[in-house]
């Protein structure tokens, strides 16, 4: 069995992912900015939304921002990624998550282990993966593309 793709599928996907991968960075500065108005922070780090080696304390401004932001963000972005993919939220919230990851351990030149932070982005995950389903199955049942498990 040979897997056929088509270029123009392939593109399509692409073209989605760099979408959405911008609207979530899009969001989350839009966010930490708000969260740096609001909570009135001493300075403003342009690289806060990457940051994952503040010390976990709900007194700490800085870590408030950066939590707050972040789950926000997947909030947001549940909604927005439903008009830009229609159905298929889970797989590239999934995927953006892995980039902002990658990002994340690169701008930090170290991978992240606290697990304040991992607990942040799986509740995050979450959030977006199923407000999003259900969103994009309301908006579009009609036309949804269920699977066919009579292949497997």
């Amino acid at each position: 069995m040979a897997l056929k793709i088509k270029i123009s599928e392939t593109k399509i996907v692409l073209q989605n992912l760099l979408i959405c991968t911008l609207i979530f960075y899009a969001v989350l500065y839009l966010a930490y900015i708000i969260c740096f108005i609001t909570l009135r922070l001493d300075s403003f780090d342009e690289l806060g939304p990457f940051d994952f080696k503040t010390s976990p304390s709900w007194s700490n401004k800085k870590y408030l921002a950066n939590v707050i932001s972040l789950e926000s963000t997947f909030l947001v972005c549940s909604i927005l990624f439903v008009l830009v993919v229609e159905e298929w939220i889970w797989d590239y919230g999934t995927t953006v998550t892995v980039i902002h990851i990658t990002v994340a351990s690169l701008v930090n030149m170290e991978f992240p282990v606290t697990a304040h932070w991992w607990t942040a982005i799986g509740i995050g995950l979450i959030s977006m993966i199923c407000g999003g389903q259900i969103l994009a199955y309301q908006l579009y049942k009609n036309n949804f593309i269920y699977p066919d498990l009579d292949d497997f």
